[in-house]
């Protein structure tokens, strides 16, 4: 199981080329392909942050609502347990669209799923960037929003979560299904908690 800690911002700016990357490289259930992808991942004393940036030629892109099937577009994902020894796990998922398919849940046929609205989608803040070669996400995930779910979550330096980061696109010129943390399953399946890897709050 792998583990990366979750960077302590000292200040109101978040300077991502300091911020550790960890990479996205199990490629599960089909032919690897030259698609690779990173995560980074900070937090202050409000939320945590997420960056996902995703190395790929053949970008696709058509969703734009909320709650669309965006895994079947390119799609980068980062889904954690808030509460330890707690197997229930937000899921966020995006497309280079913004698009988002959030939700909380045991797995991925009994979740809820949330932001339906813009005042919610703007809550989190979800920007994304598409460049020569790639695209990223990136988000807010504010502690007041984890807590209207989980009133119990309370993240302290030392305190852990378990979480997994993933790229896929089932639709895309080349599919692929790749995982921070191996998911040990026969199928193609990301909705696996007991697979996650941990994070280290610093």
């Amino acid at each position: 199981m792998r583990e990366y800690t979750i960077t302590k911002l000292t200040s109101n700016h978040i300077d991502w080329t300091i911020v550790p990357k960890l990479n996205i490289d199990n490629h599960q259930w089909l032919e690897k392909t030259d698609i690779s992808a990173t995560a980074q991942i900070c937090c202050d004393d409000t939320a945590i942050y997420v960056k996902l940036t995703a190395y790929e030629k053949n970008i696709l892109s058509r969703y734009s609502t909320q709650c669309d099937p965006v895994w079947n577009d390119s799609c980068l994902e980062f889904f954690f347990c808030p509460i330890e020894g707690d197997l229930r796990y937000f899921d966020f998922e995006t497309n280079p669209n913004g698009a988002s398919f959030i939700g909380f849940g045991k797995s991925n046929t009994e979740m809820l799923r949330l932001i339906k609205t813009d005042p919610c989608e703007k809550l989190l803040n979800i920007q994304t960037d598409v460049f020569d070669g790639g695209w990223s996400a990136l988000f807010t995930i504010p502690y007041d929003f984890i807590r209207i779910i989980v009133p119990e979550f309370a993240p302290v330096s030392g305190s852990k979560i378990r979480a997994n980061c993933y790229k896929c696109g089932d639709e895309t010129v080349s599919p692929h299904y790749i995982s921070w943390n191996p998911i040990n399953f026969e199928t193609p399946l990301f909705h696996r908690p007991q697979d996650f890897g941990t994070m280290i709050f610093e």
